[in-house]
């Protein structure tokens, strides 16, 4: 089989394709590119999530790199991928591995791959993996070294990465300050990786954090995946309203992802939390600096750059390409639809536990609720209504989904003209009322994601009907 990294990282099922012996081959690949292109001389950090059996695929990644000669600092418990990205800069690493696949179904697992800066693998080395993960699988030149021996010989070292990673969200959010808020909060760890980091950071003073599915469960009960999204999070729609909260927030399985839940238990979708957090960064903060987002991201980001005069950059969807454009930028924030925001200051990466503070720290700045925050942001930037639909599909029917794609050429569309066609990644539609349209293929499952954006909720949905028409005709 062929091991193909997707929109971030390689993800397969696990005990199917995703094995000891194919983890072994990724990192051997990693070790092998880091040694012909001189990067062996600096260590590298391995952290993993709590699906099933991900701090046995990361104990044998670290045996396979310290085999290779590579020092390893390995975490001693299951971490968010910010905290391991992170860890790069707290422990002077030139990279790092992350045992996880996200917001994925739970049957999957996945390896992820973190250059020096934290941020995801860029397309060239991950292609270049690719290749030598072939290598590894068919010339069987894999090393591998007990753990244990590994370990006594201080090749691999056992580490805590949280501390160094709540000092640093320390710095960035007055969390002190924050914690005399008289706010009642509820969490949604979704059995993931993010379970008690915002418990540890706001504990000790006014604020009430009530959390629910903070234990390690790799089946995830309840929900189809951990995935911060409305019909994931039904039982925190029923607390939120029920028991009073200010707001509901949750992390995704590896807690990159943040989810939100205003105080009526209605969910704000991606595109509003990311152009609310980019609002209070400008005006709130007072910052200034380039907003970043992918083509799924909402065109409230253009409208907000307009209003504070600061430029906006779009990139293909996933991170690994919005990560290069913050970085030669030196921009305030990036975002995708997905729930990933990075930030300034931090790490060129998405972090759903920093998101999160900032979203707290906007409510307490403000006094306002999230409704009322949303209904600031709209007497800005007028109303968006976003949504997004997911169709899974048999293998045999991908090539014709995307000739469909590819065919169709649409003059208009819900009786507006299309101004603008987009065929890099999948197929987008901009329409004449600033409405736009966009179906692409998943880069890691076989999904075919449909997104759409409008002023009213009504056309959003007549949108998402017909871009499901467009791909199935």
């Amino acid at each position: 089989m062929a091991i193909k990294f997707g929109t971030d990282g390689w993800r397969g099922i696990i005990a199917d394709d995703f094995t000891v012996a194919n983890v072994c081959a990724c990192a051997q690949g990693l070790a092998t590119y880091l040694k012909d292109n001189g990067l062996a001389n600096k260590s590298q950090v391995i952290g993993y999530d709590t699906r099933f059996a991900s701090e046995h695929f990361a104990s044998v990644t670290a045996e396979v790199l310290a085999a290779n000669g590579i020092k390893v600092f390995l975490s001693s418990g299951a971490v968010p991928t910010p905290v391991t990205s992170f860890g790069v800069a707290s422990t002077g690493s030139g990279g790092a591995v992350v045992i996880t696949a996200s917001h994925n179904p739970p049957e999957y697992n996945g390896f992820k791959v973190k250059t020096g800066s934290g941020a995801s693998a860029p397309p060239e080395m991950t292609t270049d993996l690719e290749r030598r993960i072939v290598e590894a699988l068919s010339l069987g030149n894999i090393k591998r070294v007990p753990i244990d021996r590994a370990m006594k010989e201080s090749t691999v070292e056992m580490v805590d990465l949280m501390p160094p990673y709540l000092e640093q969200v320390s710095r960035l959010v007055d969390v002190n300050k924050l914690r005399q808020r008289n706010l009642n909060v509820a969490v949604d760890s979704m059995y993931g990786a993010g379970a008690g980091y915002l418990r540890k950071l706001l504990s000790g003073g006014r604020v009430r954090l009530t959390e629910i599915h903070a234990e390690r469960n790799p089946i995830f009960p309840g929900m189809r995946q951990p995935e911060p999204i409305s019909h994931n999070l039904t039982e925190l729609a029923k607390l939120v309203p029920g028991k009073r909260f200010a707001v509901g927030l949750a992390t995704d399985g590896d807690a990159d992802r943040v989810g939100v839940m205003d105080e009526n238990g209605q969910f704000l979708t991606q595109l509003q939390v990311f152009a609310l957090l980019c609002y209070y960064l400008l005006e709130i903060r007072g910052e200034r600096g380039a907003l970043v987002k992918t083509t799924t991201t909402t065109s409230m980001i253009f409208r907000l750059a307009d209003l504070y005069g600061v430029k906006a950059f779009e990139t293909p969807v996933g991170f690994k390409y919005v990560a290069p454009v913050m970085m030669s930028n030196n921009a305030l924030v990036g975002g995708e639809e997905s729930g990933g925001y990075g930030f300034r200051g931090h790490i060129p990466e998405r972090d759903g536990i920093l998101a999160a503070l900032y979203f707290l720290d906007f409510m307490a700045r403000t006094g306002k609720t999230p409704s009322q925050l949303l209904e600031l942001l709209y007497s800005k930037v007028g109303p968006h209504y976003y949504d997004r639909i997911d169709l899974t599909f048999e293998a045999e029917k991908r090539q014709r989904i995307v000739a469909n794609l590819k065919q169709a050429n649409p003059a208009r569309v819900l009786g507006k003209d299309v101004v603008r066609v987009d065929r890099s990644d999948g197929l987008r539609l901009f329409l004449s009322d600033n409405s736009w349209l966009f179906m692409r293929l998943s880069g890691t499952e076989p999904v075919l994601r449909i997104y759409a954006e409008s002023p009213s909720e009504a056309e959003t949905a007549d949108l998402l009907k017909e871009g499901r028409r467009i791909a199935e005709a």
